[in-house]
């Protein structure tokens, strides 16, 4: 890697970056090491030409949003770690919103409220990015990214930003195209209607006041551990095997939703790790279910 000549094209365009970041501070686990250099782009372009910059001096690098489903290594990650979050603009055009990738669901639902849209209620409290929720197709009572998106922009492999309707997302249960190829999401467009705003704001309180009193959100996590196995619910054959509480170091499932893991203070990457494979196992010799984990592991093995 030439690290050096990265910095250089940095300081020379008045990147902003930061060496040996911890991680922990820009994920909602609050758990994970240094990356090598934490950088911030404020436009397209200027994704564009850092993602050119670090290709060509061979250092590798990963985009993050607000970091809500993501666990990372207690030994950091290599290379660039490139946060979307200054990518956050919002507009609106008739039933039509345009997101930048990295503005918040909050502020996109936010918008739509303000506009009298309806349709995407269901997104209120989810935590992090419209283009983290379009990648990972994230959903919850009965509503999902699938249902609103009409089409978004993208920068494919070789570094041209390109357009692409809903009908080629493969967007599925936790799922999209873009978790298969090397695609980043610069902007969402989402299809939404017109509406009552007194009910699309009172819809959505009523989300958010069921996410406080089932979910444990005064601790960090990165939402719900496990994608839900057909047929059932991950937390219920958790609660069901007695695994409410327990815990590995500063990890443990909670025991107000034993769908998700809590960092109780000083939890690791690894506690978690540990605890994820005693709960796989647990469930999986005692009802025959393989649960599969919904946060993504990333950084040094």
């Amino acid at each position: 890697m030439k690290v050096k000549a990265f910095e250089n094209f940095c300081d020379r365009n008045k990147t902003a970056y930061i060496k040996n970041e911890p991680m922990s501070k820009h994920t909602s686990f609050k758990i994970g090491g240094e990356a090598d250099y934490f950088v911030t782009v404020k436009s397209t372009d200027e994704l564009l030409a850092v993602i050119k910059a670090l290709k060509e001096n061979g250092v590798p690098y990963f985009i993050i949003g607000k970091g809500s489903n993501l666990l990372i290594s207690d030994k950091g990650i290599e290379g660039a770690v490139i946060n979307l979050c200054s990518l956050d603009g919002i507009k609106t055009e008739g039933e039509l919103i345009t997101a930048s990738a990295g503005a918040s669901l909050a502020a996109v639902c936010a918008k739509a409220l303000e506009n009298s849209l309806t349709g995407m209620e269901f997104a209120y409290g989810i935590p992090g990015t419209v283009g983290g929720a379009l990648y990972m197709n994230a959903g919850a009572y009965g509503g999902e990214m699938s249902q609103i998106v009409d089409s978004c922009e993208y920068i494919d492999s070789d570094g041209q930003v390109k357009r692409m309707l809903l009908c080629n997302m493969r967007l599925s249960y936790r799922k999209s195209i873009f978790c298969q190829g090397n695609m980043i999401i610069t902007s969402v467009n989402l299809r939404l209607k017109k509406g009552n705003s007194d009910d699309i704001r009172l819809k959505m309180e009523d989300f958010l006041e069921r996410r406080k009193s089932k979910q444990p959100l005064e601790f960090p996590s990165a939402g719900s551990t496990f994608k839900r196995p057909e047929g059932n619910f991950a937390g219920t054959l958790i609660e069901k095997n007695g695994l409410k509480g327990a815990a590995v170091g500063g990890a443990a499932v909670s025991k107000k939703h034993a769908g998700f893991i809590i960092n109780t203070g000083g939890a690791t990457c690894e506690d978690v790790k540990k605890l994820i494979e005693h709960i796989k196992k647990t469930v999986l010799a005692a009802d025959g279910v393989a649960l599969e984990p919904e946060v993504i592991f990333i950084g040094r093995k």
